[in-house]
């Protein structure tokens, strides 16, 4: 977390062309102060413990207990996978940091860090969408939901998103590592994330920006979430016209865990990256960023279990 003061040595110039070319980065952290090293070093440790902890425990549940072996918690243990994996990507070098003293990290493993990141970041949103698709299957045409949401479907699903967005990402990974001018070395961030980068950029990266403002926000954003919301309409519109006020209650709160998932995760991502990249903007995004990949994590089983009865059910019959 502390920046190394003979940080200059880890540049070196091309005279030729004038570029400074650098070959690794030092990660700034959340913040600068010394003094609340300590205090955000054990707050990041508590919650990513808890993230692995509650992740975990919902993992298993759904591998273990065979009234978890639905589509819907099919999904929903992808979905914790994918919380463990994206906590540990993105915080486990300030926690390393803050143990070693050391910040730096390598050009090409910020740059496998980011694409990691990103292809989390981007399967999760498809996973929430397909989510979205079940749960308007189970409401709205609940008596054909076991055909059409048939395992070999659930699985069909899960390994297209899972590919798709290893895919996407791609084009941002190749374009960021061919830039050869930096500013400074030193990453205003937790790690290796594109805004930030690009901020320290001094080469041509218009194409980067414009591929980040095409596919970033139609294919990568705005799909899944007309993908995600849309059934939603239909839910909403299948609920009013049920008669008993059981009905509708029992109707929502099948599908209540996710939606409140999805607009917390939706809300954070506006907040995080359709704000103008300055020098405040960055602060207020590393702190976004810290929400979405920690907290997120941590809230997601926590919602899951605390408003699901069958999973709350599962945990009974097991610690019993």
């Amino acid at each position: 977390m502390n920046i190394v003061s003979s940080s200059v040595s880890i540049v070196h110039h091309d005279t030729s062309c004038n570029l400074t070319m650098v070959t690794f980065f030092i990660i700034k952290g959340i913040s600068s102060f010394p003094q609340l090293q300590v205090l955000i070093f054990l707050l990041v440790l508590f919650i990513y413990l808890f993230t692995l902890g509650g992740n975990m425990t919902l993992l298993l549940l759904v591998c273990l207990d065979r009234h978890l072996h639905t589509p819907m918690y099919f999904f929903l243990a992808n979905l914790s996978v994918l919380d463990i994996s994206s906590s540990s990507v993105s915080l486990h070098k300030i926690l390393v940091a803050f143990l070693t003293r050391d910040s730096k990290v390598s050009f090409l493993s910020c740059m496998i860090q980011f694409y990691i990141f990103s292809c989390l970041a981007c399967n999760e949103l498809l996973i929430l969408a397909v989510m979205s698709y079940d749960r308007y299957i189970a409401i709205c045409k609940p008596l054909r939901y076991s055909t059409i949401m048939n395992c070999k479907v659930c699985v069909l699903l899960a390994m297209v998103c899972w590919v798709l967005s290893f895919i996407e990402v791609m084009p941002y990974v190749v374009l960021l590592s061919e830039i050869s001018c930096y500013t400074s070395n030193i990453i205003n961030h937790f790690f290796c994330d594109l805004v930030p980068l690009l901020s320290l950029s001094c080469s041509d990266t218009s194409i980067l920006k414009l591929l980040s403002l095409i596919e970033g926000m139609v294919l990568l954003s705005l799909t899944p979430f007309v993908l995600t919301f849309t059934p939603y309409i239909f839910i909403i519109a299948s609920i009013l016209r049920i008669q008993s006020h059981t009905g509708r209650r029992k109707a929502f709160y099948t599908c209540s865990s996710h939606l409140t998932v999805v607009v917390l995760l939706y809300v954070t991502l506006v907040y995080q990256y359709l704000r103008p990249t300055t020098a405040d903007s960055l602060e207020a995004n590393k702190l976004s960023s810290l929400f979405n990949t920690a907290a997120v994590p941590m809230l997601n089983p926590l919602i899951y279990s605390l408003k699901n009865r069958d999973v709350k059910a599962s945990l009974k019959r097991k610690l019993g």
